[in-house]
């Protein structure tokens, strides 16, 4: 009796199974450009903007009977430039589309995954400014206030008082004490959580408590904040830092954000002069489409007063 068995006949049979769906990998939020004083319509043409800058007065001792002195402000000119110009291509051939079932899919990912990549490179340049504002290995003094230091736990990490140490440093610099954020690294996150003495702190700071009992974030922002920072986490920090600072050094470093968010305070200053543009045409010599974004844009450090840079080694994760 003949019959069908796979002893016997393979022809028939699909070894492989492939899926209609695609394979999409995680992506980080992007979070930076909350923190932006964004020129939106001052522009007309150039690639420069300017802002001039004026300080404080002065007082004298004065005598009966003398003359006044008279004396002018400090002024200056802040500047920054329009200096990122991006751009994210690709192609699909005609005997793609026409060999894999998968083109319709593959050509709808393009823009979005195009513009994704558009908005990475921008959050990590922007965030980049931060550290890159500053003096290296310096403590960036302000009205005795160091605006960069070097994590003081156990082998270079966060510690809870670096928290302090940054809020202090806004305060000396008269920042305003609302809206704060920290914005920080994993590896700080992975500190803070397995630190032994964490179950101290709920005496004296009962919000404390619910880190024990419900863990740190839920997505992006963590439940509880630290001495009044609402805490963040970003995988776009800068990294591999190695610098001293006030005479303790650290290697394998990020640079962990400490400012405040109030709206006439943020601490960055930006322009988006060309937002991501797509554009697609027909390459009829190479027998393909093609996709192309394009953007162009520009950030800086606008108050460094209200910004405090903790370095912390991220090595210390898996040592």
């Amino acid at each position: 009796m003949s019959g069908f068995s796979t002893d016997t006949i393979d022809n028939l049979i699909r070894t492989d199974i492939w899926t209609p769906d695609l394979k999409e990998i995680f992506e980080f939020e992007l979070m930076g450009l909350k923190y932006v004083k964004l020129i939106t319509d001052r522009f007309p043409d150039g690639d420069r903007y300017n802002i001039p800058s004026i300080g404080q007065m002065e007082t004298q001792d004065y005598a009966e009977g003398q003359p006044i002195k008279y004396t002018a402000m400090d002024t200056g000119n802040y500047q920054f430039t329009i200096n990122k110009y991006k751009s994210s291509g690709t192609f699909i051939s005609d005997k793609m589309k026409q060999d894999s079932m998968w083109s319709p899919e593959l050509v709808g990912s393009f823009v979005p995954k195009m513009n994704r990549a558009l908005a990475v490179a921008m959050e990590t340049d922007l965030l980049s400014k931060g550290n890159a504002g500053q003096t290296a290995s310096d403590p960036n003094t302000i009205n005795d206030g160091r605006h960069r230091f070097v994590g003081g736990g156990s082998g270079n990490t966060i510690s809870v008082n670096d928290f302090a140490k940054a809020k202090f440093a806004l305060e000396k610099a008269a920042v305003p004490m609302t809206n704060l954020i920290a914005i920080v690294d994993p590896s700080v996150v992975f500190t803070l959580a397995t630190q032994t003495n964490i179950v101290n702190l709920l005496t004296p700071n009962p919000q404390w408590g619910r880190i024990v009992s419900e863990n740190y974030s839920t997505g992006m922002r963590f439940i509880v904040n630290v001495f009044g920072f609402d805490v963040y986490t970003s995988e776009y920090l800068p990294k591999g830092i190695s610098e001293t600072v006030s005479s303790v050094a650290v290697t394998n470093g990020v640079a962990n954000y400490f400012f405040s968010a109030a709206p006439d305070a943020v601490p960055l200053i930006g322009a988006i002069r060309q937002p991501p543009r797509v554009e697609q045409e027909r390459n009829k010599d190479l027998q393909r489409d093609e996709f192309v974004v394009t953007a162009r844009w520009g950030f800086d450090l606008y108050r460094e007063e209200n910004m405090v840079v903790c370095l912390t080694d991220t090595s210390t994760v898996y040592s």
